[in-house]
């Protein structure tokens, strides 16, 4: 029992940690006194380890946190891709909004095992099986430019990969990320490759690269003439080994389902030279990684003199000795090594002071322009003086010479102006369109790599500790004190002075070709006789005028077009665009909020579009049951297309008469995977289609199956997949009911399908009792027959579907879309 209290308690710790990393994201706080000590370790160390791979989670986490909390290296992990391409299992979100979310869940993930964290611009466009295909979406040439860049930055000695550049990689995008790092390992230092980069930083070659070799399933890269290291130690500091902070900071990516086990206990990490100088015992053979590298062994030793005094207990009695070396580090020759050593010591500086400063609103947006009330808390909990001498806020200044020293917190309220060119709130890879679908625009040159767009809207606080002069931004940030979490504290956002969307982005003609919309207007700021313009085609628009939008009241305007305007328009299917025209500014961006609570509320803009499928398909199925699972978009395009849809709940199966009423029951992605009840909900499904209904089930993975009784007769799921989106498809039986009725399914109902045909197909089927309807593979492999099933069971129908679906729907897919309304309509 007791081990298990220990156990259970730990981690209850952490997971508080976790949840106060996030809270207080927008706070300037000091670290705890074991990451002071860590902190001042990785000073002694002048050099840097960057690990490369191509997705968030792709990372070995547990070398990371090595790295970091035992050896006390700066380590750095560039992600080639911010994971768009991925499947979420938390809600609907696909493409760049999965792809925001994944790159702060990598943040959040860093905040644990301590390494940094920086992107490529390669957008994921989902699995592919080898380096061929990938290259065919995305340019050789600008991915090593962009990790030559990483490199030059960061200025690492050592360079790892994560994968092999062979089929070994397991995805065509994990081995492009090995060769487009070894790509970049050959030219960095070279001052002719590149050279637009040199005016930020100058050329820089690392001493090795190397491949992080694994043991992944039936992939075993390992070999015994490798350099082997032993990493996961305890760290009696922290109370855990990294193996186990490891699996912490790994399980930060819920979107992907990747929750990973904390394994305790020391393991071996092999490593293969792939390029560079030699090594034999560590991965810095034959590199100088003190401060002697810049002939400064005293500062070194200094170093160690405060590791040696540290008091974990009074971590401010060190601040003396600190003050001395950073005059020291300011005399040292190297720029580099001076600048970024006196960073890394004014952080260490100030959390040894015991400095916490927060800046915060009960509001969470604002526009540009407005005047909000602030209030300023800071403290300092230090035996030497600490005074807050100058407050420099976004548009004044306050000077002063206060003494915040002894645990006492000084609370100043304040109006604040909000400047006026102030930028909206945005993922800067996000806030220009698109040039392609192959990589994210860069607004700016200087952004290259960095997780998050900078927050700039801070106030500068001018500290004196001892006689030297700190200067520390604190941002405005928005705090609220939620019932369950406790204070939440998040960035204030900066949102445009309206905001306009269509209710639904995706439209259907009615049945005589009108279609009816509607546009959400949400003034953030009173604007008198607005003006709203609808536009459908050239120099084809609606206007509404005279508009008087009031703050704090949204306005719903219906738009309707005439079957006799939608003629008039030569495309098969088209957008509709909003905006809104007030004085002289134009409005025209449809804000995107993300709110889940393991990482912060993120904020991104689209334009005011939505897009009109002309119906060209029919469905005899009406009444429609579903069971939710990952989160997709099936409901609402069901609903769109006129069709009556029930969420099921565990009381509607417990009589299978309850479900008669349905004319089809389709299950969301993933559904056996996060709806544990559907080992006991099956049967009844089961029984709902012998007795005479549809039942449709779609994709599930193999992780984490609440029962593998998935169909009334068995099969096996497979990792099997056809990622090329237009691989060929043969019908397998062109006179099934599924193909015919009520829409007849060509080979040009499978063109245009987004990102892939279908994942996870089942595998050693009985074929007596399924019939495969389709045969389809990427270039060079054997065909596969799994991707749908289809099973008379008694008086009704199942079928089990792993086509995409999920990504079709949402695009607008009408080939797709006439395939699922033949799976409905089977039993009608």
């Amino acid at each position: 029992m007791g081990f298990i209290f220990i156990t259970m308690r730990k981690i209850f710790l952490l997971a508080a940690l976790l949840s106060t990393l996030i809270a207080n994201a927008q706070q300037v706080r000091p670290a705890s006194s074991t990451k002071i000590y860590s902190k001042i370790s990785e000073l002694k160390h002048l050099t840097c380890v960057l690990y490369v791979a191509a997705h968030p989670d792709d990372e070995n986490t547990r070398l990371l946190a090595w790295l970091v909390n035992d050896k006390h290296i700066r380590t750095a992990y560039l992600s080639l891709t911010r994971g768009d391409g991925g499947q979420n299992i938390l809600g609907s979100e696909q493409g760049p909004a999965l792809g925001l979310i994944r790159t702060h869940e990598l943040m959040e993930a860093r905040k644990l095992d301590g390494a940094e964290q920086y992107f490529a611009r390669a957008i994921d466009f989902g699995f592919s099986k080898n380096s061929n295909e990938t290259f065919k979406h995305w340019d050789e040439n600008l991915l090593t430019s962009d990790v030559c860049w990483a490199i030059r930055k960061l200025r690492p000695d050592v360079v790892i990969c994560r994968f092999p550049p062979t089929a070994q990689a397991g995805h065509g995008q994990h081995a492009v990320s090995a060769i487009v790092a070894a790509d970049a390992f050959k030219v960095c230092g070279n001052k002719q490759q590149f050279a637009e980069q040199l005016k930020y930083y100058p050329a820089w070659q690392p001493k090795r690269l190397l491949f992080n070799a694994f043991r992944f399933g039936s992939f075993n890269t390992t070999s015994e003439d490798m350099l082997k290291l032993q990493v996961g130690q305890y760290i009696p500091s922290m109370g855990v080994g990294v193996g186990e902070l490891a699996g912490i900071s790994r399980s930060v990516h819920k979107s992907q389902g990747a929750g990973t086990p904390s394994t305790p206990g020391v393991q071996t990490e092999y490593f293969k030279l792939v390029s560079g100088d030699s090594m034999s015992t560590s991965i810095f053979d034959g590199i100088d990684i003190t401060w002697g590298r810049v002939n400064r062994k005293d500062i070194g030793e200094d170093i160690q003199a405060v590791l040696n005094d540290y008091d974990y207990k009074h971590p401010d009695a060190s601040l003396p000795a600190l003050l001395s070396i950073r005059k020291k580090i300011q005399n040292v020759g190297d720029e580099y090594w001076r600048k970024q050593k006196l960073e890394e010591l004014d952080r260490i500086i100030l959390d040894c002071s015991g400095f916490m400063a927060e800046l915060y609103t009960k509001q969470a947006q604002s526009t540009a322009g407005e005047n909000l009330p602030f209030t300023l808390h800071v403290i300092a909990r230090s035996e030497m003086p600490v005074s807050l001498m100058h407050v420099q806020y976004p548009t004044s200044d306050t000077s002063m010479n206060l003494d915040i020293r002894k645990d006492t917190l000084f609370s100043f309220d304040r109006t604040i102006n909000i400047p006026s060119n102030t930028p909206v709130t945005e993922p800067y890879w996000l806030s220009m369109p698109l040039p392609g679908k192959d990589v994210f625009p860069l607004p700016d040159d200087t952004l290259l790599g960095l997780p998050e767009t900078p927050n700039n809207l801070n106030a500068i606080l001018t500290l004196k500790i001892g006689d030297e002069l700190f200067k520390v931004p604190v941002p405005l940030s928005y705090k609220k004190l939620d019932p369950t979490r406790g204070d939440v504290v998040e960035q204030l956002r900066i949102v445009p002075d309206l905001t306009l969307e269509f209710t639904n982005t995706l439209l259907v003609t009615n049945a005589d070709g009108s279609v009816h919309a509607e546009v959400r207007i949400h003034p953030l700021k009173n604007l008198p006789d607005a003006t709203l313009s609808i536009y459908a085609y050239k120099d084809n628009n609606k206007t509404i005028p005279h508009l008087d939008l009031r703050l704090g009241n949204d306005t719903t305007i219906e738009i309707n077009l005439t079957r006799k305007e939608t003629e008039r328009i030569n495309k098969v299917d088209f957008s509709l665009s909003a905006e809104i025209k007030a004085g002289d500014k134009t409005y025209s961006k449809t804000e995107k909020l993300i709110q889940y609570n393991h990482i912060p509320s993120l904020q991104y803009f689209t334009s005011a579009t939505a897009k009109v499928l002309r119906k060209n398909w029919n469905c005899t199925a009406r009444h429609i049951g579903f069971i939710e699972g990952a989160g997709d978009y099936t409901v609402t395009f069901l609903r769109l297309a006129g069709l009556d849809v029930d969420i099921l709940k565990d009381a509607d199966f417990s009589n299978v008469e309850k479900l008669k009423k349905y004319d089809a029951i389709i299950t969301g992605v993933r559904a056996v995977n996060v709806e544990k009840k559907m080992a006991t909900w099956l049967p009844v499904l089961f029984k709902y289609a012998e007795d005479g209904g549809t039942l449709i089930i779609q994709y599930n993975t193999l992780q984490d199956l609440s029962t593998t009784k998935i169909g009334p007769y068995p099969f096996t799921l497979s990792n099997d997949r056809v990622t090329e989106e237009d691989a060929k498809i043969t019908l397998l039986d062109p006179k099934s009911k599924l193909l015919n009725y009520p829409n007849k399914i060509t080979d040009s109902d499978f063109n245009d399908w987004v990102q892939e045909r279908g994942l996870y197909f089942p595998t050693k089927y009985d074929s007596t009792k399924y019939r495969a309807i389709f045969r389809m593979n990427d270039a060079g492999e054997k065909p596969s027959d799994g991707s749908t099933l289809y099973a008379k069971v008694g008086k009704g129908n199942y079928i089990y579907t792993s086509l995409s679906f999920f990504r079709q729907l949402p695009a607008g897919n009408k080939g797709a879309i006439r395939l699922f309304m033949n799976m409905l309509s089977v039993g009608k």
